[in-house]
């Protein structure tokens, strides 16, 4: 019987793909306004490129941006583009529709909840904090807490003796296949996938391994497999 439940939080708990986008438009275009030397389609280009080779975890994709462009870091551009990118970021922010109604059905289940996330720790509080979710967790484990990222087993083995439970009685949910899935099951734990389609070479490695695994739409379907 499965006694603790973690997610991840990107594309799990809220959109971030979208108001991603949405907030480094906004940066860029707020950048141009005010200087920067580059057509909008150029500079969006260049800043996904670095946000790729630096990770979306990174804080200093602007600063890299601007040194790329400049030769030297351009303190009011960078600010301009972070403070824009922010604003609009917190202003888009919200939990996918069913989050908080299955988090308080876990938790009225008497399911302890944590969260398995790679990124900066005070990052990830505030993204809790902010979208008003950080109450419902017992625990909140992180790449940086543990000093490997999803999907090495040791941050999975990490989250579940903070939790004080054993992999057999845990489960992850996530919507990364590679991270989260193959992470937890790796560790020992079962997995649910969701807000993600499998992939041809994903399906067949399933079959390969005979792995069990749960493929959800939405959240809500979680109280139909727990």
């Amino acid at each position: 019987m499965i006694k603790a439940v973690f997610f991840d939080i990107d594309d799990t708990l809220y959109d971030t793909s979208s108001f991603a986008k949405l907030a480094r438009r906004a940066a860029i275009n707020a950048m141009i306004d005010a200087g920067l030397p580059l057509e909008f389609n150029e500079a969006y280009q260049l800043l996904t490129e670095i946000i790729k080779e630096k990770g979306s975890n990174y804080n200093k994709h602007f600063n890299i941006l601007t040194k790329r462009v400049f030769g030297e870091e351009k303190p009011l551009l960078i600010a301009l583009g972070m403070i824009t990118y922010h604003n609009v970021k917190f202003a888009l922010l919200r939990v996918f529709p069913n989050t908080i109604s299955t988090l308080i059905y876990l938790k009225s289940q008497g399911y302890h909840l944590g969260v398995i996330s790679n990124g900066i720790t005070i990052k990830q509080w505030e993204k809790l904090i902010r979208l008003g979710l950080h109450h419902f967790f017992d625990e909140v484990i992180t790449s940086q807490e543990a000093g490997v990222e999803k999907p090495d087993k040791k941050i999975f083995e990490l989250a579940i003796n903070k939790m004080g439970c054993k992999p057999e009685k845990s489960v992850m949910i996530g919507n990364n296949f590679q991270d989260d899935i193959l992470g937890a099951v790796n560790a020992g734990m079962s997995a649910i996938l969701v807000n993600s389609e499998l992939t041809e070479s994903e399906r067949e490695y399933i079959k390969k391994e005979h792995l069990e695994l749960d493929v959800i739409k939405d959240l809500d379907d979680v109280k139909n497999i727990l």
